[in-house]
C-alpha cells in the first residue's frame, strides 16, 4: 500500500508518444489530475516528447523526404520549368539539422501543452506494480518512488524488431532510427523489408543518390494494400531506380572491411550482395518488456501485445492499453491518438467509439500511397458485389501543372447500395486527398454523393471526384 508521501493522481499515463500525450492532454482538459511518464531523450540527453513517431518515425521521415524531393527536383525536374542550375551540392549534416529542428519545435509544443494543462511530466522508467501503483525510476538513477492513480493508461509504444541473421551495430548494419540520422549518402544501400518503413527509407536515400535494393521476404508486394495500387506502385518505384527483390529471405549479414555482405535466398537459389549500409526494417514489436511487474499479472500474448477488450481495457481494473501495445489496429500514430482521446473520455464518463474500420493508412514515399476501407481483393474474397471507378492523376490539370502525373484514384462501392466501401490512391499528396474519403465513408456516403459534391478546379481532389463520376452510371 502507498504511504502518506505517495503522490496521487486521477490518471497516470506511461508513454509520451502520440497515444500517450493525446490521452494525457485530453484527461487534463476533462479536469483529471494527470501525470505522464516517459523515458525518451535525445542525443544530447535532453527531454524529447513525442515518442518514436516524432523523434525517429513519421515526422523525421517526412522531413527528410521533403528535402530529398527538393534535391531530386532541382537535379532532374526544374529544367522543364525553364530553371537551370549549376554546381548543385548536398549538405547532409545541414539536412539532418533541419530535420532535428523540426523535431525540437514539435516536441517543445507538446511540452508547452503539458505545462498549459498542468500535467505533471516525469522523465523516468515506469513499471506497473498493480492496478493502482506505478514505480518510477529516474533516468539519473536517483531514488525510485511510487505513484498512485485511480486509472492508468499504458502507452509505451514499440521498437524495431531485431533479426538474429542481421545483428545491428548501427555502423554498417543499422536500424530504422539510425537510417534517419546518417551523415552521408551511402553509395550502395540494402534494406531488409519492403513494407511501409522500408519503402519510406528507400524513397529518401534513393532520391539522394544511393543505389537502393529492397529485400522482401513476401512474394506479394504491399500485400496489405489494394493490389491494383500495389502493382502501380511497383512499376513507379522500379522506374525511379528502386530495386525490389521479392521472395528474398535473408540468411545472414556480415560486416567486412567497410562493407556488408548480405546472403539471401529466393526461388532462384542463394545470392550474395555487397553494400555500404544495410538497414533492418522488418517490423516493430510492442514495448512491454519490463512494463509491468510479474505480480501485476498484466496479460500479454505470445508476441508481447497487451490483451484488451474493444474499449482498450486490460484484464486489470482501471488499467488501459493503447497505441502500439495492442492488436486493435495497425501501428500508426493516428490510431494511437484516437485511442488516447477515447480512453480519456471513457475515464471521464463520456462514451464514444473508435471506428477501426475507417483508419486511413499512408505510405510517405514519392508518390504517396493512401487508402481507407476495404481492398478489392478482400471484398471479392468475401463474395461481395462491388463496382469500381478509377481516375488517373495525369487527367487533372493541377497534376499536369505540378509535373506530378503518376498515379490513380480508385473508389470501390457496393453494387447494390452504392455505399463507398474503399478508396485507394497513389499519387502526389495522396495523404491529403484521403481525408475527404474518410469523411465521406464516416457518414456512409454513396459514390453519387461524392460525384455530386462540387470540387474546386483545378485541384488534385478532382481526381477523387473523377473516380466517383466514373462510378455514377455503373450498375
Amino acid at each position: 500500500m502507498p504511504n502518506k508521501q505517495t503522490q496521487a493522481f486521477d490518471v497516470i499515463v506511461i508513454g509520451a508518444g502520440p497515444a500517450g500525450y493525446s490521452g494525457a492532454i485530453r484527461c487534463a482538459q476533462l479536469g483529471l489530475k494527470t501525470a505522464c511518464i516517459d523515458n525518451w531523450y535525445d542525443k544530447k540527453g535532453l527531454v524529447s516528447l513525442g515518442g518514436t513517431y516524432l523523434n525517429a518515425g513519421c515526422v523525421a521521415s517526412i522531413a527528410l523526404l521533403e528535402s530529398a524531393k527538393n534535391y531530386h527536383s532541382l537535379i532532374h525536374n526544374l529544367k522543364e520549368h525553364g530553371i537551370h542550375t549549376k554546381a548543385v551540392s548536398l549538405d547532409i549534416p545541414l539536412m539532418m539539422q533541419r530535420k532535428n529542428n523540426i523535431i525540437d519545435t514539435l516536441s517543445q509544443q507538446i511540452a508547452d501543452s503539458f505545462t498549459d494543462h498542468k500535467i505533471t511530466y516525469i522523465q523516468a522508467e515506469a513499471k506497473l506494480l498493480n492496478e493502482r501503483l506505478v514505480k518510477i525510476t529516474p533516468l539519473d538513477q536517483s531514488a525510485a518512488s511510487i505513484l498512485e492513480a485511480k486509472h492508468i493508461i499504458l502507452a509505451s509504444g514499440s521498437s524495431p524488431i531485431d533479426l538474429s541473421c542481421a545483428p545491428i551495430d548501427n555502423e554498417f548494419i543499422i536500424d530504422s532510427t539510425m537510417a534517419l540520422n546518417l551523415d552521408a549518402v551511402p553509395k550502395r544501400l540494402a534494406i531488409i523489408g519492403a513494407g511501409v518503413i522500408g519503402l519510406e527509407l528507400a524513397s529518401i536515400w534513393n532520391r539522394l543518390g544511393a543505389e537502393t535494393i529492397l529485400l522482401e521476404a513476401q512474394e506479394t508486394f504491399l500485400s496489405m494494400t489494394d493490389q491494383q495500387i500495389a502493382r502501380e506502385a511497383y512499376r513507379i518505384y522500379s522506374e525511379q531506380g528502386l530495386e525490389l527483390r521479392l521472395g528474398a529471405r535473408v540468411i545472414s549479414a556480415k560486416k567486412g572491411s567497410k562493407k556488408v555482405t548480405v546472403e539471401y535466398q529466393d526461388s532462384d537459389g542463394t545470392h550474395a550482395l555487397r553494400v555500404d549500409k544495410l538497414i533492418v526494417a522488418s517490423g516493430r514489436k510492442p514495448n512491454t518488456e519490463n512494463l509491468a511487474a510479474a505480480e501485476a499479472n498484466l496479460l500479454l500474448d505470445e508476441n508481447g501485445y497487451v490483451h484488451v477488450d474493444e474499449n482498450c481495457r486490460t484484464t486489470l481494473p482501471g488499467v488501459y492499453a493503447i497505441g502500439d501495445l495492442t492488436l486493435l489496429g495497425p501501428m500508426i500514430a493516428h490510431k494511437g491518438i484516437e485511442e488516447g482521446l477515447f480512453v480519456a473520455e471513457q475515464i471521464a464518463g463520456i462514451h464514444n467509439a473508435v471506428n477501426y474500420g475507417l483508419l486511413p493508412s499512408v505510405v510517405f514515399t514519392d508518390p504517396e500511397i493512401a487508402w481507407v476501407g476495404q481492398t478489392e481483393q478482400a471484398l471479392r474474397a468475401m463474395g461481395e458485389s462491388i463496382k469500381i471507378g478509377t481516375f488517373p492523376l495525369n487527367a487533372t490539370a493541377r497534376a499536369q501543372a505540378m509535373g506530378q502525373t503518376e498515379g490513380i484514384v480508385k473508389i470501390i462501392a457496393d453494387a447494390n447500395t452504392d455505399t463507398i466501401l474503399g478508396v485507394h490512391i497513389i499519387g502526389t499528396q495522396a495523404s491529403e486527398m484521403i481525408a475527404e474519403a474518410v469523411l465521406a465513408m464516416e457518414f456512409s456516403a454513396s459514390s453519387e454523393d461524392l460525384a455530386r459534391t462540387i470540387h474546386a478546379h483545378p485541384t488534385l481532389a478532382k481526381a477523387l471526384h473523377g473516380a466517383a463520376l466514373a462510378l455514377k452510371n455503373k450498375k
